[in-house]
């Protein structure tokens, strides 16, 4: 994903001093330090909302002239478990941030570079505080304008906004375009977080879950099936399971994504902020709609008959418990330490 000869040309010297100046694509740094990665977790969101970008570590600053890292910078670089941060990155931000690293040689000196793209989903934003005097704070957009990477404006914000509808509605049109020519009765949908394809209330195939993450795989990689279309194969043995199976399978999906029962989240809330009652969390759920936020919260239904009646009213039938992520623990941590100041 990092073209050498691309990172070559942005290091190009023009006498002793770097041709390429710091753009809306481009950031340098001096030296790479670890303890620095959310100011640099930072520049990657500005560059995934706009047209993505290179940061390179190894530029002295005032004069801008190649310095390389240091064996220490070099060390602490080659250090970085890239799905650690990759996991890092999906706990601060709402959006996946693809990027890649590799360390480039030019005359004797070794430069460190990052490479990110352009988001696919737009726009990217802060989920937590994170940093030294909190750098990276929840609900903030960053974007890269000029040389420097700040917090959004409304015209960019705009436009991104925009633009999502677009192509929401784009993907939709397409949809149904495709169904039309394939005919309703053989269409089916297939979503690989779930594991299921659904082509009807009668018909249901559930994947295997080895199965269906070699899907996603395939799916993020860079396959192609014609004219650089993205492709998913479908690899498997086909086996027939009752409408119980399916049922038991959503089921073990949604305890995955929401592992904690109400008092379990009430617990490790108190833990985390001491002095706190119940009915604190419970008014602060409340207060804050956690329950209907899926970014938390989900609806443990007993039966597919109270998930059907909440689908068709949108009223949630007594006694149907909530169960709650790590995401909401740190929302009610938050939130409630706040108060407590």
């Amino acid at each position: 994903m990092i073209d050498e000869v691309v990172v070559r040309e942005l290091l190009r010297l023009n006498g002793d001093r770097l041709y390429h100046r710091e753009g809306q694509e481009l950031e340098f740094k001096e030296q790479f330090n670890l303890a620095a990665l959310a100011d640099y977790f930072r520049d990657f969101a500005a560059f995934s909302n706009n047209r993505g970008g290179y940061l390179i570590f190894g530029i002295k600053d005032a004069p801008r002239v190649l310095m390389g890292m240091s064996a220490r910078s070099i060390k602490q670089f080659e250090k970085i478990d890239p799905e650690r941060i990759t996991g890092f990155l999906l706990a601060i931000f709402s959006s996946d941030i693809e990027w890649a690293q590799a360390i480039v040689d030019i005359d004797g000196m070794r430069f460190g570079v990052f490479r990110v793209l352009s988001a696919r989903t737009k726009p990217v934003i802060a989920r937590k505080d994170e940093g030294k005097d909190q750098i990276i704070k929840n609900g903030e957009i960053y974007y890269r304008y000029g040389g420097r990477t700040q917090k959004i404006q409304s015209a960019e914000l705009e436009s991104i906004i925009n633009h999502r509808i677009e192509q929401n509605n784009k993907n939709w049109l397409d949809l149904m375009s495709k169904i039309g020519r394939a005919g309703p009765q053989n269409a089916a949908i297939l979503d690989t977080e779930k594991a299921l394809i659904e082509k009807d209330e009668t018909r249901i195939m559930v994947l295997d879950e080895g199965l269906a993450s070699k899907l996603k795989f395939i799916k993020e990689g860079e396959f192609v099936e014609k004219g650089g279309a993205a492709a998913l194969q479908l690899v498997g043995d086909v086996v027939p399971v009752d409408q119980v199976e399916v049922i038991k399978h959503v089921k073990e999906n949604l305890i995955k994504n929401y592992p904690l029962s109400a008092m379990e989240l009430a617990d490790e809330v108190k833990r985390l902020v001491p002095g706190v009652s119940h009915n604190d969390i419970w008014r602060c759920i409340k207060d804050n709609d956690v329950k209907n936020n899926l970014d938390y919260s989900a609806y443990n239904f007993r039966n597919k008959k109270q998930e059907d009646e909440y689908r068709k009213t949108g009223k949630v039938p007594s006694v149907t418990p909530s169960i709650y992520n790590k995401t909401a623990v740190e929302f009610l941590v938050k939130v409630l330490s706040n108060k407590a100041r």
